[in-house]
């Protein structure tokens, strides 16, 4: 799934690609794909609407019309808004096509079909992310803090630390692949509670997180499965991670066998001698 670099290097195209472009025309192949409307009544919502500026909160993209409206975006597993020339086609996986002021098509593609598209009002978006979502704070704000972040652990003393920074709840955005990233850049075991943590680790998990977070950001994401930028292009991080995705090869640090577990029902690579 698409977390915070992959999707925030999206959102960073789209705002210069596409914004004060019109939609002219739109279709949608894959009904189910939209929420709440029905196909003939979202074409009718969007058509002759201008982009206006994209936005991203955790893992959902909003790209807010001139109309008053806003498109909510969640990729999901293997969803991809992608850029196209006027004489791209549509694949099995495109769900939406924009038609776009200028020589562009913008597709909205997800081959398992587990994205979607909402579009409700503008004004309506704060108290949806607020209440509906009950997102915790972005890792890469300026208001995230090493103090916010001890305070944060300090509240969920029990839960284990890999599987809380992938709580939406607790921080918004980071997933599977950054949560083990920074556990191991951090050195500390993925299973250990909260609790456990000295205030020397809590500060290096901090510091781990948000310096892997811009470090993928800088390669525009990982693409360990489906993910591609609005151009189509596959990010350039993943020759850059350390445990995911590499169990059973040599730790990068030490040398001892990457190991792999399930916690809260995900895989969990990490290192058996330098995480303690």
């Amino acid at each position: 799934m698409p977390e915070l670099p992959e999707v925030e290097t999206v959102r960073r195209q789209m705002a210069a690609a596409l914004g004060g472009r019109k939609v002219i025309r739109a279709e949608v192949l894959y009904p189910k794909a939209i929420r709440p409307l029905r196909p003939a009544e979202f074409v009718k919502k969007v058509t002759g609407a201008t982009i206006r500026g994209v936005d991203r909160r955790a893992k959902l993209l909003l790209l807010h019309l001139t109309n008053g409206n806003s498109l909510v975006v969640h990729l999901k597993m293997t969803g991809r808004l992608l850029l196209k020339d006027d004489a791209a086609e549509p694949n099995q996986a495109t769900e939406i096509i924009f038609d776009l002021s200028g020589p562009n098509k913008f597709f909205y593609d997800d081959i398992r079909r587990f994205g979607f598209v909402k579009l409700m009002p503008t004004k309506n978006i704060a108290d949806y992310l607020e209440k509906k979502e009950g997102f915790g704070p972005e890792p890469l704000a300026a208001s995230f803090t090493v103090s916010v972040f001890k305070n944060l652990l300090r509240k969920k003393p029990r839960s284990k630390i890999k599987p809380l920074l992938m709580d939406p709840t607790f921080i918004a955005g980071v997933g599977n692949i950054y949560a083990q990233e920074a556990c191991f850049c951090a050195k500390i075991l993925p299973s250990r509670p909260a609790a456990s943590l000295t205030d020397d680790e809590r500060r290096r998990l901090y510091r781990c997180l948000r310096n892997i977070l811009r470090d993928a950001l800088k390669h525009r994401g990982s693409s360990v499965d489906a993910y591609l930028d609005l151009f189509g292009r596959p990010g350039e991080f993943v020759p850059k991670l350390k445990v995911y995705d590499r169990a059973g090869k040599p730790c990068p640090r030490c040398r001892a066998f990457i190991q792999k577990i399930t916690l809260a029902g995900r895989g969990t690579s990490f290192c058996p001698n330098c995480q303690l």
